[in-house]
């Protein structure tokens, strides 16, 4: 995986990686699954089967009786980094409608669903200025709905990232009314119109710049067994994890935890996690979308 790609056409990695994938998660592999998924002839798609016998002899045989090569016991990934949660990510983007099931590589897929999330209504020329804004440092016009007006307003902002809170997506923007960086959501930028050079830096937005650790921890009233289990949820080492997150996405985290509120607000077993640092986390955890 570190080398061996390094020495083959992209597309022939690809399909090597293809064959990986179908193997680790499925356990066969055969010359339709390759021509389904990259549109090559069957002489490739051969060609492609043999070259990955080749590089990994021990990985796969072929079963006559279901025409099809099957994973073997001695099987170890060559070309790819099994990765559950990127599985999950794929299932969980066909169920929102986000990518077609076909661009998965996933040959059978397992009955799921995913709890829905609203619609976000953000516009795709709206998005592709902001992010044009980014990429030639410029600052950027904008009609913009937010919680503390009545009416749309206009306003010059400078754009450096965009960010995700968990529901929706935004941009970390110097704002140039006031001077300083805030969140603006995608889905309330009603408009956009002139941009101007800007001299803003990324690196000036401290807040998007600071990292810090969340320290979390089983709640304390649940029992010993219910402890134990949240520590499996959370991959807790020792009865503590840490959450790496930027201070200006801060508020976010939080709340999407459960943990910006009183523990005692909720019983343990819906609020399973507690902060254990909460006096270094909780005093800096102000910033929200505009």
């Amino acid at each position: 995986m570190e080398t061996i790609g390094a020495a083959l056409r992209w597309g022939v990695e690809r399909r090597l990686e293809f064959i990986d994938f179908r193997l680790f998660w499925e356990g066969h592999v055969n010359r339709g699954d390759l021509m389904e998924a990259f549109g090559v002839s069957v002489n490739q798609a051969s060609t492609d089967l043999n070259r990955y016998i080749a590089m990994a002899p021990d990985n796969m045989a072929y079963d006559k009786s279901s025409r099809t090569y099957i994973r073997s016991s001695s099987f170890a990934p060559r070309f790819l980094e099994p990765d559950a949660s990127l599985y999950l990510s794929k299932l969980r983007s066909v169920a929102d409608g986000i990518v077609d099931s076909a661009d998965t590589w996933i040959g059978k897929f397992p009955s799921f669903d995913c709890a829905p999330t609203p619609a976000r209504g953000v516009d795709a020329k709206t998005l592709r200025s902001m992010v044009a804004a980014m990429r030639r440092s410029e600052a950027i016009e904008i009609k913009y709905q937010s919680m503390s007006r009545p009416e749309p307003a206009w306003r010059w902002v400078a754009p450096h990232a965009i960010g995700f809170d968990g529901y929706r997506w935004h941009a970390r923007a110097l704002c140039l009314n006031d001077s300083s960086f805030k969140d603006f959501l995608f889905s309330r930028i009603l408009e956009t119109r002139n941009t101007k050079p800007s001299s803003t830096r990324a690196e000036a937005d401290a807040d998007w710049n600071e990292e810090l650790t969340l320290e979390i921890g089983p709640h304390p009233e649940l029992s010993e067994a219910q402890q134990k289990v949240v520590e499996l949820d959370y991959g807790m080492r020792g009865g503590r994890a840490e959450i790496r997150v930027r201070k200006a996405l801060l508020y976010y985290a939080l709340k999407r935890l459960g943990l910006d509120t009183d523990p005692s607000a909720r019983r343990p077993q819906d609020q399973q996690i507690v902060l254990l640092n909460s006096d270094a986390v909780l005093p800096v955890a102000g910033n929200r979308a505009q």
